[in-house]
């Protein structure tokens, strides 16, 4: 038996499924091409995060500055995570939880904090495709709803062409204000001097209104209020939609990103055909990528830059190495990771030009500046975008389009987050969960209790306003009387408090907004957060490269693709990447107070949800290096004997040709064994 076919021998080994010797027990599945694992793989990564977040970002940190940023940390830190988690999962065909436990024992808690990332995403990321799909169904009315006042949840100061003062002829001297219950603005001039930004007077726009009172449902009071019966509808068609994707594993998922991985471009570029053939897209094109040097000097933009890679290549949620897992042993996973790398960046900017086209054709046509016009996250998606599209002719259509692309982006996104969550739980019981009929149980059981979890976020909303004393009682007072508003007064006369049963006539600091957005934000803030995926990235560079060894795992990619990758990934491994995760955790907590922010959603409780979202998961990695203390002293960092070493007399580390750590010599079997095993596969396999 040569040496050749003996590790080709080996390597089918770890191609194949190995059948659990127990009866009844399914062996674990493999993607039925490379495609599949591309397709699913850039479902997951190229997400709504590329077409409401980054173009925001360039935009707001410097224009085509911030790709200087964007790409250090992609190279430093997103690059060699993602192919991390990747290579791990292929090596180990093990799900985000397991795969942890085979190369280090006593670091699993890092695979259990990825998944409970997972949990948060599982059950507020869907809350998207529910408005998604309320919107879908909205646009195939005609006229849009959202493009007019006359409907029952529109305030009388609603108004179709609205902007941040688009009638500043109203704050002349002597001006008309009948159209506000027929209050004057003299004597308004007095207090012009002191409207700023903590006041600022801004009559609604349907698009606003339709979103606020006919989506989240504004209402007075405090907490959470009712569950509506339509987005709840939307919520379980969205996750019905996901459980069919994924029911039966891979077999579904690998056919069924053909189709939502690829559709989203297509709407995607006919938008952007559209966008750039109107007039005033230019100027929103310039807007957005006109660099603006002086912000590479700020900190703000390289952590905006260093969040938006994280989120956005969804890393530490143990995604990437589930996806891997079904990857046959030789996938060239290397090249793989390479192309993904660069699709997803791309994609981003590509977006950015459909966004800004539509943008700057918004605000050509309602002659008002595009930095009122310009917003990320829902407010672009469910606010700024459609108000654009009903601007246009056939605004139905493109409606539809547009919402049919949000709902592809989040949709692919969100039942690949779930599969990874089976998957992981599939391979900590393997005996129990592999068997016929298991599988869809385990996700339906998933599928329901993340939907009841969700009802929450589509509950109605309770807004809150506090005012300073900058504005007159008798100007405001008739206002906020006739919206339903309760009022108080403090000393000076001035507001000290409204509430508001309808859209808020006023945006300022002190606006506090309770219910199924407010829940959302803040775990969607929380949940996955800044703190959590920085801290989890340095405990997989370390355990990978200090722990298991950066050149013992070096050796398992020379063996899986037959060659070694770029030296570069494995220094950034030891030193680049967890400087700088720790880097910029360290800026963000000397710098932000984002609990305090978030007490003005929910009070008290903020800081409370705020802190137990965020230590759940990072709770895991002492909790289980305790219990590895507790069950194996001895064989802590020792990894399992299932894995293949094919050099394991080689040491584990070397730094500049120095030995840092020898051998673990524990090769998985003697040579004499392997070789029995090897020729009794390839006869199996009709090879003689």
């Amino acid at each position: 038996m040569t040496e050749e076919t003996d590790k080709r021998g080996s390597a089918e080994e770890h191609g194949q499924d190995k059948q659990d010797p127990e009866e009844g027990v399914q062996p674990r599945g493999k993607w039925a091409n490379n495609m599949e694992f591309i397709l699913s793989m850039a479902g997951e990564i190229i997400g709504l995060g590329n077409v409401w977040r980054f173009p925001y970002l360039c935009y707001k940190n410097g224009g085509g500055v911030f790709l200087i940023p964007y790409c250090v940390f992609l190279f430093c830190c997103g690059i060699p995570v993602f192919f991390l988690e990747t290579a791990l999962g292929q090596y180990t065909s093990e799900g985000g939880v397991t795969a942890w436990r085979k190369i280090c024992p006593m670091f699993e808690g890092v695979g259990i904090a990825s998944q409970v990332i997972v949990i948060y995403l599982n059950i507020y990321y869907i809350v998207v495709l529910a408005w998604a799909i309320f919107y879908l169904i909205n646009s195939f009315k005609s006229p849009l709803p959202w493009s007019s006042c006359a409907n029952p949840w529109n305030t009388d100061v609603c108004f179709s062409r609205p902007g941040l003062f688009a009638n500043p002829e109203l704050f002349n001297k002597d001006s008309n204000w009948s159209f506000l219950h027929n209050i004057s603005a003299s004597g308004y001039e007095d207090y012009y001097s002191n409207f700023n930004e903590t006041f600022l007077l801004k009559v609604s726009s349907p698009e606003e209104e339709f979103w606020e009172n006919r989506v989240l449902r504004m209402s007075h009071g405090s907490g959470l209020g009712d569950v509506h019966w339509d987005l709840a509808l939307c919520l379980l068609f969205a996750w019905v939609i996901c459980y069919f994707c994924i029911w039966k594993g891979i077999k579904t998922t690998g056919k069924v990103v053909y189709f939502t991985a690829t559709f989203p471009y297509l709407m995607l570029f006919i938008l952007f055909i559209r966008g750039v053939t109107l007039p005033g897209a230019a100027d929103g094109l310039k807007y957005y990528l006109k660099p603006n040097f002086s912000k590479l000097a700020e900190p703000n933009v390289w952590c905006d830059a260093g969040t938006q890679v994280f989120f956005s290549y969804a890393v530490c949620q143990g995604v990437l190495t589930a996806l891997g897992s079904y990857n046959k042993y030789n996938n060239n996973c290397y090249k793989d990771c390479l192309v993904l790398c660069c699709l997803n960046s791309a994609t981003s900017i590509f977006a950015g030009f459909a966004v800004f086209s539509i943008i700057g054709f918004m605000a050509h046509d309602l002659n008002i500046p595009i930095s009122d016009v310009t917003a990320s996250g829902p407010g672009l998606a469910f606010i700024a975008y459609p108000r654009a599209l009903s601007l246009l002719p056939g605004s139905s259509f493109w409606a539809v389009l547009f919402f049919l692309m949000i709902l592809f982006l989040g949709l692919d996104s969100q039942f690949v987050c779930v599969e990874s969550l089976a998957t992981a739980i599939t391979d900590l019981f393997p005996s129990r969960l592999r068997r016929p009929g298991a599988r869809e149980i385990l996700v339906l059981v998933i599928a329901v209790t993340c939907f009841l979890l969700g009802l929450p976020f589509v509950t109605e909303v309770s807004w809150m306003l506090n005012i300073s004393t900058v504005c007159p009682v008798r100007f405001l007072f008739p206002l906020i009387e006739r919206n339903g508003g309760d009022v108080g007064m403090n000393a000076n006369g001035g507001l000290l408090r409204c509430s508001f049963v309808t859209s808020p006539l006023f945006l300022m600091t002190g606006l506090h907004f309770q219910g199924g957005i407010g829940l959302f934000r803040i775990v969607d803030t929380f949940g996955p957060s800044g703190t959590s995926l920085l801290l989890i990235a340095c405990a997989e560079t370390l355990v990978v490269s200090w722990v298991y060894g950066a050149d013992r795992f070096y050796d398992n990619i020379e063996d899986m693709i037959g060659y070694r990758p770029s030296p570069v990934l494995k220094y950034c491994w030891m030193f680049v990447t967890p400087l700088i995760c720790v880097a910029t955790l360290l800026y963000n907590l000397a710098t932000d107070s984002p609990q305090s922010v978030y007490s003005e959603l929910f009070g008290s409780s903020a800081s409370t949800i705020a802190a137990l979202l965020i230590a759940t998961p990072l709770i895991c990695i002492p909790v289980y290096i305790f219990i590895a203390l507790r069950r194996d002293p001895n064989n802590m960092t020792t990894p399992s004997k299932d894995l293949r070493q094919v050099s394991p007399d080689k040491p584990v580390l070397t730094l500049c040709n120095l030995v840092i750590f020898q051998a673990q010599r524990r090769p998985n079997r003697n040579p004499e064994e392997r070789n029995t095993k090897t020729a009794e596969e390839l006869t199996s396999f009709g090879i003689d």
